[in-house]
């Protein structure tokens, strides 16, 4: 099967879940359900589709398939953020109960982040992108003990809604905010598309896209700054699933077998919607709302990182 062959697959797959999902248990009450599912289903397929790509530029960049966008910290600082506003200002405060100022203050507080570090990167000649990973690992564990830190000290009632946002959820999407994370992902993609052309190049290492005539600093410096932003939208939409980029960008790999990122971007996606949409209806349908999808993707994400980690070390 060619690769166009595989993406039509795919998308068959992604197409027939979505429909199952719409249609299943409806009961002819379509009034009521096409709008509610079709906003979580359009959520969905927002966040699978910005984390699979910003997670396979990522790789690209990184040349490293087990590297996942989280590494930088921005998921660390998403929770830390959140606990913060509610140990200090409660839960009923107005940065919590308003979603329009706690959305635009998680991405702005994100990416400000990121440009932080990105701008720590490339201020002297010589040092490489890992030195981007070590101090986004640091600043990521960082984040991370002081937000358990507040958990420990704030009330139990106040914590519920600390725990509410350590997961990522798709039910009650808020539309408004849906429509803006929406709008923002576009004017990214229309930006980004013009660096795309460079990641088969990029994929070849820095020195080899170096004498190809790439100027590596500077599409990298944007890549990542777009990456930041889809990251955080992601984030500040639904919450963390840190495995799901790790999961879809390395079963794009093995199911397309190549290098070309016009595909490997596009099966991605599918795979990430293919999963998502999936899950959800394993969430809804046989564990009843019991247990948030972002656990069991973690949990199949976290497997799957670790059988990465053995067959690079050739100890499988």
């Amino acid at each position: 099967m060619g690769y166009k062959g595989k993406l039509i697959t795919l998308f068959v797959i992604a197409v027939g879940l979505t429909i199952l999902y719409l249609t299943i248990g409806a009961n002819g009450n379509w009034e009521y359900v096409l709008p509610r599912r079709g906003y979580k289903i359009a959520a969905i397929i927002l966040t699978g589709a910005t984390i699979a790509f910003s997670t396979m530029v990522f790789q690209t960049i990184t040349n490293n398939r087990i590297l996942t966008p989280s590494i930088i910290g921005l998921d660390s600082l998403y929770l830390l953020l959140q606990t913060f506003i509610i140990f200090t200002f409660g839960s009923l405060s107005v940065v919590m109960i308003n979603k329009y100022i706690n959305f635009g203050l998680s991405i702005v507080l994100m990416v400000i982040f990121a440009a932080i570090l990105f701008k720590l990167l490339f201020k002297r000649e010589g040092q490489n992108i890992y030195f981007l990973l070590l101090v986004g690992l640091v600043f990521g564990t960082l984040f991370g003990s002081l937000s358990t830190f507040m958990q420990v000290l704030i009330d139990p009632n106040e914590f519920l809604m600390v725990q509410n946002r350590m997961f990522a959820s798709f039910n009650n999407v808020n539309t408004d905010i849906f429509w803006i994370s929406f709008l923002l992902i576009i004017v990214v993609s229309i930006y980004s598309y013009r660096y795309v052309k460079y990641l088969d190049v990029l994929s070849l290492g820095k020195e080899h896209a170096v004498n190809l005539g790439v100027n590596y600093d500077q599409i990298v410096k944007r890549l990542l700054i777009i990456i930041a932003i889809l990251v955080a939208i992601a984030t500040a939409l639904v919450g963390p699933i840190t495995f799901l980029g790790l999961l879809v960008a390395n079963v794009a790999h093995e199911f397309m077998k190549s290098y070309q990122h016009k595909y490997l971007i596009s099966g991605a996606i599918l795979i990430s919607i293919v999963a998502l949409v999936g899950g959800q209806l394993i969430v809804e349908r046989i564990f009843s709302f019991s247990t948030p999808l972002s656990v069991i993707i973690n949990f199949v994400g976290g497997v799957y990182f670790l059988y990465l980690l053995l067959k690079e070390t050739k100890k499988w």
